[in-house]
Order: C-alpha cells, then structure tokens, then sequence
C-alpha cells in the first residue's frame, strides 16, 4: 500500500488556502531532507513512527510543532493538505514526508512497513543505504 502523494502547488492568490511563507517552509524542508517527520512531542504514535525509522537505521529530521515557531501554523497546513476534513487537527500528526513526498501518517507508515515498501521507499529517498 502506498499512500504518496505529491504537494499540491501553492494558490498564490488566495492566503486562506496555503500561506506562503508556511507553504514555503514546509516545501524547502521536505524537499531538501530524505525523510522528515513531523510530530508533537508527547504523542505516542509519534513516538512509535520515530522509533521504526530509528530502527531502520534511517535518520529522519523531526520538527515538533509544539516546540517550533512556526508549528501551528504547519500544523494547521498540514491538516488541510492531508484532506482531514470533520478530524479532529490532533490526528494530522504523525506526518511523514519521505523523498519529498507526503508518505501518510502512523497508519500508512505502518502499512508500509508490513507490507515489505517502506525499507524500497527509504532507499530511493537515499535514507538507507542497504
């Protein structure tokens, strides 16, 4: 099961949709880093998808929108690139980016991982050197 899904190009002229700056930063991280991770800190899915990964050998850059300066505002783009409409926000996160790409939350994640894609998606984003 693979759950990837490209980012949708920002709307430049409507600010409700995707703020550019937000936009932007989000962008410039999942495409400059192999696999990234956004968490809150305390949430135990979070948790569980950083230590798979850790497991795996892969070194993910983790931003917890709790901590960061900018983490509401992500999370709430986050929330509406995911499509979760009528979910509650709490549930965006885990959100795991791998090669540039949105790979999906705990349960993708997992789903990958089970069914043997994960470690071949690592290793085209480069996360794994195997």
């Amino acid at each position: 099961m693979q759950v990837i899904k490209d980012l949708p190009s920002p709307v430049r002229t409507t600010a409700a949709v995707h703020p550019l700056p937000v936009y932007d930063k989000l962008t410039s991280l999942v495409s400059s880093n192999a696999v990234v991770v956004f968490t809150i800190s305390g949430c135990c899915m979070c948790h569980v998808v950083k230590q798979l990964l850790f497991g795996l050998g892969v070194g993910p850059t983790i931003v917890e929108l709790d901590r960061d300066a900018s983490g509401t505002d992500i999370h709430a783009l986050l929330f509406r690139l995911s499509g979760a409409a009528g979910v509650q926000p709490q549930l965006v996160v885990p959100a795991v980016f791998v090669g540039g790409k949105f790979l999906g939350g705990i349960e993708s994640v997992m789903a990958c991982h089970i069914n043997g894609t994960l470690v071949p998606l690592l290793r085209d984003a480069g996360a794994l050197w195997l």
